[in-house]
């Protein structure tokens, strides 16, 4: 009986295409063997299975990555342990000058006036009514040093100061059950995170950079920082706060970068 050749599908590179879901997929497989096996057995075929995707053509192609990157972030969400802590460091391993990072160049970076400033929350939340930072710094401070690690590949260790985000979301009765929380930023970016992230220990709603009032370039007037997530996870220039069960993207991940994000 011959065996009959699987049709190649004209305009799309093959290996291109299987690069990338071993590289969405590899770094959540615990196992070396494991990981060795997705290596050399992933085919068009079987991505094409595990996403439920027809791989026809460059739109089908966007679908099935996308859908091999939400199995990413499942997997990672199963494997997050909320009670384990990113490594911390002393201060003497600070990065000096912490770098500046973002999608616009330094000179854009929004300039915010305290007196005028409210942190506006929404969604699932017993007490909406908005926040000034007097009150925020008025709650119970804690410092971390923790490394910074960006998807470019470079990271950086800085010490950051200010609220457990646990704490705040407690203090406005947020519902700890739903499955996601949402930022809005001033500066016009936008992210989401998991409830379990939200409430692990490290996840600091930022005040303080280095001992001092959080700069301009840094976040001001806050940022959230998340040792366990990749730094495009962290936003900066928080202005509205929301909790809510459908899933909310972000700018980064509505292009395509995986909404887990953990580091």
């Amino acid at each position: 009986m011959p065996l009959h050749k699987r049709p190649t599908l004209p305009g799309l590179d093959e290996s291109a295409i299987l690069q990338e879901a071993r590289k969405l997929l590899a770094p959540r497989i615990e196992q070396p063997t494991r990981r060795a096996f997705l290596q050399r057995t992933l085919s068009l075929g079987g991505l094409a299975l595990l996403s439920g995707c027809s791989l026809s053509d460059n739109d089908s192609v966007e679908q099935a990555l996308t859908a091999v990157s939400r199995f990413n972030d499942r997997v990672q969400g199963w494997i997050f342990d909320p009670t384990q802590l990113a490594p911390t460091y002393p201060e003497s391993m600070i990065t000096r000058p912490f770098p500046f990072n973002a999608y616009y160049g330094i000179d854009d970076v929004p300039q915010i006036d305290e007196a005028d400033y409210r942190l506006e929350l929404s969604g699932l939340v017993a007490d909406k009514r908005p926040w000034r930072l007097h009150q925020l710094r008025a709650m119970a401070q804690v410092d971390q040093v923790t490394r910074h690690i960006c998807v470019e590949g470079w990271s950086a260790i800085g010490k950051w100061g200010g609220v457990r985000f646990s704490d705040f979301l407690r203090s406005v009765g947020a519902d700890l059950q739903a499955k996601y929380v949402g930022f809005q930023c001033a500066d016009d970016y936008y992210t989401s995170i998991d409830m379990p992230t939200a409430l692990h220990p490290q996840t600091l709603l930022t005040l303080t950079y280095d001992g001092q009032p959080l700069p301009a370039e840094y976040g001001f007037p806050m940022k959230l920082r998340m040792p366990t997530k990749l730094g495009y996870k962290n936003p900066k220039h928080i202005q509205a706060i929301y909790v809510t069960n459908t899933f909310p993207g972000g700018y980064w991940e509505d292009q395509g970068y995986n909404w887990f994000g953990g580091s």
